[in-house]
């Protein structure tokens, strides 16, 4: 059984989802994958959140994009922190054993320049493994691949994707990142999010790449009991 437990924005079943707390937990406790989101401020800083508006996650309203981040960083999560940044979140993992998935916010917004932003940043990071990415937005990981074509790139989809191994190749992508599971052989596929023990089961018994998770722990010790039986 070789299926990668990712812990989805963190650990949202214990900690605010994308908070450092949350981070700073699942590295302590040996988390083996972490996903977060990126948008870029008006200043163009890579910020870690889910939402293009901070309403739903802070104490403050209002869209990313629209504000620099030293203003950015006065709205707390609920747990008081400031919303991350993607370097903080560089910084934590230095050298640590853990796969990054970065999703690429830019379905509703595509903020200019982000991939080549990110991309860099990441490249000057001291990480142990390469970094996931992936994004709903075809066009952004095709942006990612004219920029530098030897990372890992994946495609978000909450739809069933038509003969999905053939559109892998024809895209050049390395994987699908898809709600359900497309049993198509050959196909490197991860599957988001699932927090129920009956629909995590079923997808270790199918030995999925990969599953996003609220809660890691709960995640990884299912699939070790499965192991030892």
């Amino acid at each position: 059984m070789s299926t990668l437990i990712f812990g989805h924005r963190g650990i949202p079943a214990k900690f605010p989802e994308n908070s450092m707390q949350g981070f700073r937990y699942a590295v302590e406790h040996n988390v083996e994958g972490l996903e977060f989101d990126v948008h870029l401020t008006r200043d163009r800083l890579p910020v870690i959140m889910h939402d293009e508006r901070i309403n739903r996650t802070t104490d403050g309203k209002g869209r990313i994009c629209d504000y620099d981040y030293e203003q950015l960083r006065t709205f707390k999560l609920s747990n008081g922190e400031a919303i991350p940044t993607l370097y903080e979140l560089l910084e934590l993992v230095r050298n640590v054993d853990v796969i990054l998935n970065l999703e690429f916010k830019t379905d509703q917004i595509h903020y200019e320049g982000i991939e080549e932003i990110v991309l860099e940043q990441v490249n000057q990071a001291y990480l142990r493994h390469p970094v996931i990415y992936s994004s709903f937005n075809l066009a952004s990981l095709k942006r990612c691949q004219v920029l530098d074509d030897s990372q890992n790139y994946c495609f978000l989809s909450a739809r069933t994707v038509r003969e999905p191994l053939q559109f892998m190749i024809k895209e050049h992508l390395n994987g699908l990142h898809l709600h359900r599971v497309q049993a198509d052989e050959g196909l490197i596929e991860r599957i988001w999010t699932v927090n129920s023990e009956k629909q995590l089961m079923k997808l270790f018994s199918q030995d999925v790449d990969g599953i996003f998770t609220d809660d890691f722990e709960k995640a990884m010790m299912m699939r070790d009991q499965l192991l030892v039986v």
